[in-house]
């Protein structure tokens, strides 16, 4: 009988799923990731492996894991498993592409009128008790409608999330591939990088983490953002340099960051987490039951086709 390891205990969903499908299941049953040499040490004899994105997926762990024929990973990115050595190794790898699309683009905006509002703040100072009564310079925040709101990846998250602004009456400009639903639907303009950052209000990051992605938003960039700019990351924390941003946060050189993924996740980076000016979730950007439960019960059936020999269409390897 073949076997299958899931790092984490998953939605009742997808655990039914695994209960039912005739394969033997061994299961981390903790909400905390694995130690890398203790994952290996559970892998070596199972088939397949059905894994988060903060479990490190690695040569070292595929040598150690002789058996392996599908790893399936419970998120869209996959930037967490050396695809390359697991194609030479003829292991299958899988993601879960369009399910938390809306999910993350709703949780953008949530972080966005956040910060922007500075929702978290106003929270702390009513539970403090120090509200006495209305006040005309109380928790004032920065304006969303007609604002300018830069999209800076325009796939399928990036898109939801800009779509999104339609009620806001926003003018919209985006950095990426050419979108030309978001052209029709928005009026919304591609322009280069500079461009972007310079000219919004808002400036919101739907990117994959690739090596040109890496600090994408640094010194440079920062230098160019208005003062009273915000910027909200829903994508790869290395995206941002955390150190600059820290630093100009900590100036006030722009107005508001609002994050769900951070650069040495899951810690923070010195500093951040002592700000006002900063909005920190973790990573949550899916996390709504339903979507959850479809996450979880993807990521079960692309790892049991592989192992029947099925055809898997979320099959990236």
């Amino acid at each position: 009988m073949k076997k299958i390891f899931v790092s984490r205990l998953l939605p009742d969903a997808g655990m039914e799923l695994l209960r039912n499908s005739g394969f033997e299941v061994d299961l981390h049953a903790h909400s905390d990731p694995l130690k890398p040499e203790a994952l290996r040490r559970r892998v070596k004899d199972v088939q397949g492996l059905i894994c988060l994105l903060d479990d490190k997926i690695d040569k070292t762990l595929m040598d150690a894991a002789s058996k392996l024929e599908v790893i399936s990973n419970m998120a869209v990115g996959y930037n967490n498993i050396d695809t390359e050595y697991a194609a030479s190794r003829g292991i299958a790898v899988c993601n879960t592409p369009g399910i938390l699309t809306t999910a993350t683009a709703e949780l953008a905006w949530a972080l966005l009128f956040a910060v922007a509002r500075r929702i978290p703040e106003s929270d702390a100072y009513m539970r403090s008790g120090k509200f006495s009564g209305w006040q005309p310079l109380l928790m004032l925040g920065g304006a969303v409608s007609g604002k300018t709101l830069g999209l800076i990846g325009s796939g399928r998250i990036g898109t939801a999330f800009a779509l999104m602004s339609k009620g806001f009456r926003m003018r919209v400009l985006y950095n990426g591939k050419r979108n030309p639903l978001l052209e029709r639907k928005l009026g919304a303009e591609n322009t280069d990088l500079d461009t972007l950052l310079r000219e919004s209000d808002f400036i919101s990051l739907h990117v994959p983490l690739r090596e040109s992605n890496y600090h994408l938003i640094g010194k440079r960039e920062f230098s160019l953002m208005k003062t009273g700019a915000y910027l909200i990351n829903t994508a790869r924390g290395p995206v941002i340099d955390e150190a600059e941003l820290v630093r100009v946060l900590k100036e006030k050189r722009i107005a508001g960051a609002a994050l769900d993924v951070y650069e040495q996740e899951p810690q923070l980076t010195p500093g951040l987490r002592d700000l006002d000016n900063v909005v920190l979730t973790p990573h949550s950007g899916s996390a709504t039951t339903e979507t959850r439960r479809r996450l979880a019960e993807m990521a079960v059936q692309n790892c049991l086709e592989i192992l029947r020999g099925e055809a898997c269409g979320n099959r990236v390897v």
